[in-house]
């Protein structure tokens, strides 16, 4: 009985140290990447360092199922790292509480329809037992799908996307014409104002946090000089 006490002892203890090791989130959801052969897409991954202290991670191997002619690249900032050749550089510093915004999976679609997932498995600099995963999954489709999103002579802008969201959602964009003033306003289903959002012309992704939001259906509208151009459906979802 003795014998059981420690094992069982021992064991709670090695599983409050996992529990414990999770010290950063990952809060951007699920990074799906859909889109034609031969084309590239950028997503940004959001992490949330939850201690108060400083922490360092790098990539410790991508695991997954990536083709012969498809690529990852991992941006940090204005750096870009190949996720096969750079592994050893791919490394991310977190100040206490930071929440880390400007870090893109780049994905390189290939030349042939298929579709699979990837993970990237980050670990703790001092500590490789501290850990998190970026999971990430793609589907390529021929170039006879038609584009999602809009395009306009000042600016060309995508559908939210994840939608429905839950945390955090995307809108990538170009604005062609600097002198213009383009900005993204929310409403709830009724019409009552929620936010706006004025697109800085210096970056080309909008993210929205709707975790605050309730759950239901919003509609976004994309004004061009206070001017209405396009509105679309944002469903959030708990």
């Amino acid at each position: 009985m003795k014998k059981f006490l420690t094992i069982f002892t021992w064991l709670l203890l090695g599983l409050s140290l996992f529990v414990a090791a999770q010290e950063v989130k990952v809060l951007s959801e699920e990074i799906d990447f859909r889109g034609d052969i031969n084309q590239s897409q950028r997503k940004t991954i959001i992490l949330h360092n939850e201690t108060d202290q400083s922490q360092t991670y790098f990539l410790k191997n991508l695991r997954g199922n990536i083709g012969s002619s498809q690529n990852v690249k991992i941006c940090i900032g204005d750096n870009c790292f190949d996720s096969k050749r750079d592994l050893a550089k791919i490394k991310i510093n977190l100040a206490p509480g930071e929440i880390m915004t400007d870090m893109y999976l780049e994905f390189e679609m290939g030349i042939m329809e298929t579709r699979g997932s990837f993970d990237l498995f980050f670990v703790n600099e001092k500590n490789i037992r501290e850990a998190f995963v970026v999971e990430a999954k793609y589907d390529v489709k021929g170039p006879t799908l038609a584009e999602e999103g809009f395009t306009h002579d000042a600016i060309s802008i995508t559908d939210v996307y994840p939608n429905p969201s839950q945390r955090i959602a995307q809108i990538d964009y170009e604005i062609k014409d600097q002198d213009v003033k383009a900005r993204i306003a929310i409403n709830s289903f009724i019409g009552n104002p929620i936010q706006s959002y004025t697109l800085d012309p210096e970056r080309n992704t909008l993210l929205i946090n709707v975790s605050d939001f309730n759950p239901g259906v919003y509609f976004y509208t994309l004004f061009v000089d206070n001017k209405n151009v396009v509105t679309k459906k944002l469903v959030v979802k708990k």
